[in-house]
């Protein structure tokens, strides 16, 4: 299948976590458990490895695995995005190849920091199009100082330049200026450009026309319902549904990772919510905040009963990190 015939990337594409055991080790059949989870709020797709899979701690072996873990669970039920990006250029060509070979539906790459001149940029995206010609890429515009927080202006340049990327993941801010400049300029090789930012922005990229967003899984089935809700074109079922994340979504900005983990055990989908990324955790009092907000939502949430099934084995321990 050529990237011009592989299904359009739209819609909700939570991006999975990476749970760890006690020890810090990567726990794969937790992963499997996430899986299943986001299969069965009823997403679109799902992507790994990014941001919030703590992707800069993984060793290359480890992201071979742990994304094969995704791929084997998905089982083509699902399609996935995956995550290849990379300080090292061989590195991200490896994770490329091996993501392609196991059918990926596009290959995210965050366009990097380091490379400061647009000829720099396209050369770099050139060459991964040309190691994998049959499977469309992402850029990440990531924001500085983790990526390079690439302006519109220097966006399109690239995307004309390199028709393989035939997505943007747009998270420099502000994400809905820089969607609309990018979407009524772009050439006719771009088929969409997708949120991110935990989706703290997902109203106003999607009334300027962002095909899909890629949040944290903490609040999939919410995610679920709001795309639902656009897509039939109930904008004050939008609104409303947003409205009602935003207290947990305001918390997920600032402990990022433990947030996210710390719902999940909670529900009892992982049995440890240890991260191995620097980033502050959740007190005992900020915690009481996320349980009363989560509470707020009970309605949206698949129930315990829908979650039969999906938990990891009995004797979690669900105290803080």
């Amino acid at each position: 299948m050529t990237s011009s015939s592989s299904p359009l990337i739209t819609g909700v594409y939570p991006v999975l976590p990476t749970p760890f055991d006690a020890a810090g080790v990567p726990d794969a059949p937790g992963l499997r458990t996430l899986v299943r989870y986001l299969i069965r709020c009823g997403v679109d797709g799902m992507t790994f490895p990014g941001v919030a899979s703590e992707v800069a701690t993984l060793s290359e072996a480890e992201r071979a695995s742990l994304m094969g873990e995704v791929f084997a669970e998905a089982a083509g039920r699902v399609p996935v995005v995956a995550g290849v990006s990379s300080t090292d250029v061989a590195l991200t060509m490896r994770l490329a190849k091996l993501a392609a070979g196991q059918g990926a539906a596009a290959l995210m790459v965050a366009a990097p920091a380091n490379l400061k001149t647009v000829a720099e940029q396209i050369a770099y995206f050139q060459a991964i199009a040309a190691a994998v010609p049959a499977t469309p890429i992402m850029l990440q515009n990531v924001p500085p100082p983790a990526g390079a927080g690439l302006d519109p202006a220097v966006l399109l340049e690239i995307l004309a330049a390199v028709p393989a990327i035939e997505y943007v993941k747009e998270e420099a801010l502000p994400s809905g200026q820089r969607l609309t400049e990018v979407l009524s300029r772009a050439p006719a090789s771009l088929r969409g450009v997708l949120g991110g930012a935990g989706g703290r922005y997902i109203t106003d990229e999607l009334r300027r026309g962002a095909c899909g967003t890629m949040p944290a899984i903490e609040l999939a089935e919410v995610h679920v319902l709001l795309y639902a809700a656009h897509r039939r074109g109930d904008s004050d079922a939008v609104r409303q549904l947003f409205t009602r994340m935003l207290p947990v979504l305001n918390i997920q900005a600032v402990f990022r990772w433990s947030l996210t983990k710390y719902v999940l055990q909670q529900r009892g989908l992982i049995r440890h919510a240890g991260q191995r990324t620097a980033g502050p955790l959740l007190d005992a009092l900020d915690q009481q905040d996320v349980d009363a907000f989560m509470g707020d939502m009970a309605d949206l949430l698949l129930p315990e009963s829908a979650l039969a099934g999906l938990h990891p084995p009995q004797g979690s321990d669900h105290g803080p990190a």
